[in-house]
């Protein structure tokens, strides 16, 4: 009987391991899908502010390049959420919905518009909305298992 629940206790102990990853797996994912919800965010307010200020062309220019300078880890979170068993369409659009809804929201709540989307599009333009300074733990996450 010992030998038995010891086998039982050896494969539990391989299992919980097992199980632990891919808990952190999916959580590593719903981080890397966090990405395509900072997308959503410059894209959404950089759109909206850019039509309700009269057209000024500092927001279209901020939106390209911050897509310019993250294009790369969006890419690479695509790679490692789909060899991690996730990012899915649906999981990105769902990611790009909520960041949307959400900083549409803050705007929403904003007392002066005018400020916020100016402070919007300096955040963009400083870098401090890209991936790499808003997500760094994520992002060297992906960047270790794309190395593997």
């Amino acid at each position: 009987m010992r030998p038995l629940i010891c086998s039982a206790v050896i494969c539990l102990a391989a299992l919980a391991p097992a199980h632990a990853r891919a808990a952190t797996d999916l959580e590593l994912v719903g981080e890397l899908m966090a990405f395509h919800g900072t997308k959503a965010i410059v894209s959404a307010m950089t759109t909206h502010c850019y039509e309700t200020t009269g057209l000024d062309s500092a927001y279209q220019t901020a939106n390209d390049n911050w897509y310019l300078r993250n294009i790369g880890f969006l890419e690479l979170a695509n790679r490692v959420a789909e060899r991690l068993g996730g990012g899915t369409p649906e999981e990105v659009v769902a990611a790009e919905t909520y960041g949307g809804t959400q900083i549409m929201s803050a705007y929403n709540q904003a007392k002066d518009k005018d400020s916020f989307c100016q402070a919007f599009v300096e955040q963009v333009n400083s870098g401090a909305l890209d991936i790499d300074e808003s997500l760094p733990g994520p992002l060297k996450q992906a960047q270790a298992i794309a190395a593997q």
